[in-house]
């Protein structure tokens, strides 16, 4: 027999994969593409930021990274920009090994502002080195696929393997002692937990797919300059926004928060024109504020309560 949470993941797969058949009109499978996009960009922050607790505000720095390895291949080497699916995570990864070695010698806000000068640095560094990156004009490419159907089940795959791998990470050894870290990293160290290590162990798969989707983004869109992709606002506070209207240290809610945040932007951006920024800040504020924990959090924290509950009634019984 299945469990509830196998049987809804089921049910949500399916309906992912019929999406694309049922609606049909390119710009609404646009949204469905910038939703994923952005679920996978919300799930590898929350397994840093979420579950080990170490807030980051640069991680515009790994998606802009992934997003320049694919464009730089085409730029200087004549290479298909696909090929920056492999290129931007290994290259993602490895400037997130000495940000960590670095980085984690910092705690809570400062760990955060630390995180937060990566993302500029790494901007002002593509701006400034026009030989390489381009600069302020940016890479161009032009577009292997035009169907966006192909696109939004590729990018459905990369979602499907960032969701496996922080599921796996979390429910193992692992994910127990980065739980540790963000609860009480001091009581974690002196029961012999090496800190620094398992950050780390957070840290990489989250560059690794952050990067993942920065390469894809770079295939999609097929226009990157170092404002776009290494943006503070867009990018790096947009996650975060994301992470907490799902749900943090959650499965499913960096998806959930992606697909209200999308939908609901772009809803309002076309209805109430200049005043939408108003009206979308004031119902994420309404949001964060009634439901602190995310929407994804409060139905688990609903369904605890119930199970107790229930415990509780047929213990008496």
């Amino acid at each position: 027999m299945l469990n509830k949470n196998t049987l809804m993941t089921i049910v949500f797969a399916l309906v992912a994969v019929a999406l694309p058949v049922i609606i049909k009109a390119p710009y609404q499978q646009h949204i469905l593409i910038l939703v994923i996009i952005w679920a996978t960009i919300g799930t590898a922050w929350n397994l840093l930021s979420g579950y080990a607790g170490q807030v980051s505000f640069g991680h515009a720095a790994f998606f802009g990274v992934g997003a320049y390895s694919a464009g730089l291949l085409t730029l200087h080497y004549g290479l298909s920009p696909w090929w920056g699916l492999a290129l931007g995570p290994v290259m993602a990864m490895l400037i997130a090994l000495p940000i960590g070695a670095i980085a984690f010698r910092l705690r809570g806000p400062y760990f955060a502002l630390a995180t937060l000068a990566l993302g500029e640095i790494f901007r002002l560094m593509f701006l400034n080195m026009t030989g390489f990156t381009n600069g302020a004009k940016g890479i161009l490419i032009m577009p292997a696929i035009t169907s966006k159907i192909a696109y939004y089940y590729i990018g459905l795959g990369i979602l499907a393997a960032t969701l496996l791998v922080t599921y796996l990470i979390v429910h193992s050894k692992i994910g127990y002692y980065l739980v540790s870290i963000r609860e009480d990293q001091d009581a974690a160290t002196s029961l012999g937990i090496p800190t620094t290590f398992y950050k780390n162990l957070a840290l990489l798969p989250s560059a690794l797919f952050t990067g993942l989707a920065g390469a894809f983004y770079m295939n999609y869109v097929t226009f990157i300059d170092p404002d776009i992709v290494f943006n503070l606002t867009d990018i790096s506070i947009m996650v975060i926004l994301v992470v907490m209207l799902g749900g943090v240290a959650t499965t499913w809610g960096p998806t959930i928060g992606a697909a209200l945040y999308i939908i609901m932007g772009e809803l309002f951006r076309t209805t109430l024109g200049s005043a939408n920024v108003l009206v979308f800040g004031v119902l994420v504020c309404l949001i964060i504020m009634f439901l602190p924990n995310g929407i994804a959090g409060e139905l688990d924290i609903i369904k605890r309560i119930t199970q107790r509950k229930k415990a509780g009634l047929s213990g008496g019984v």
